[in-house]
C-alpha cells in the first residue's frame, strides 16, 4: 500500500525572521504621540500608526508576520500584529495614541490591547472610536420567483 506520510503541522505561530524584519524598519523619527488605526475583516487584520496630521510611520498585518489562511483572521495574530507595532512605537517614543476601529473581524480587541501594553510603560490609550461601515439600506432584494 505505500508508506503513511506524516505531515507535521505548525502551531499558531508567527514567523521570527520576518517579525525581526519588521521591526529593523524602525523609522528614526520621534513620535510623542499618534493614531493607531486597526482594519480587522474576517480574514485579516491590519494596524496602521500615524502622527497626528495623518502620515504613516508603522505599520503590519498578520499576513505580513507569516500567518496564512484562515489562521490570519484569529485574535492570536491580530495581538501579534498590535505587539509588533506597539514595540515599533515604543522605541519612536510614542507614550499616548488615538484609536480608530474600522472592520467587524475577531482580532478587533485583541490588537488595541497588545498595542497598548507594548513597550517597558506600556503606551497610554486616549480615545477609541468605531468606524465601521454601516448600510442604510443593505443589500438588494432577489428578484421575484418566475413559476
Amino acid at each position: 500500500m505505500g508508506k503513511k506520510r506524516i505531515v507535521k503541522q505548525k502551531g499558531q505561530k508567527s514567523n521570527n525572521s520576518l517579525k525581526a524584519r519588521a521591526l529593523a524598519r524602525t523609522p528614526k523619527k520621534k513620535l510623542a504621540e499618534g493614531t493607531l488605526y486597526v482594519h480587522a475583516t474576517y480574514n485579516n487584520t491590519k494596524v496602521l500608526l500615524t502622527d497626528k496630521k495623518g502620515n504613516a510611520f508603522a505599520a503590519s498585518s498578520s499576513g505580513a508576520l507569516g500567518f496564512k489562511g484562515a489562521k490570519k483572521g484569529t485574535p492570536f495574530a491580530a495581538a501579534e500584529v498590535g505587539r509588533l507595532v506597539g514595540e515599533k512605537a515604543a522605541l519612536m517614543g510614542v507614550t499616548s495614541a488615538d484609536v480608530v476601529i474600522k472592520g467587524v473581524g475577531s482580532g478587533r480587541e485583541s490588537a488595541v490591547r497588545s498595542f497598548a501594553s507594548a513597550g517597558e510603560k506600556g503606551i497610554e490609550i486616549n480615545s477609541i472610536v468605531d468606524k465601521t461601515p454601516v448600510p442604510f439600506n443593505g443589500p438588494r432584494p432577489p428578484k421575484p420567483r418566475r413559476v
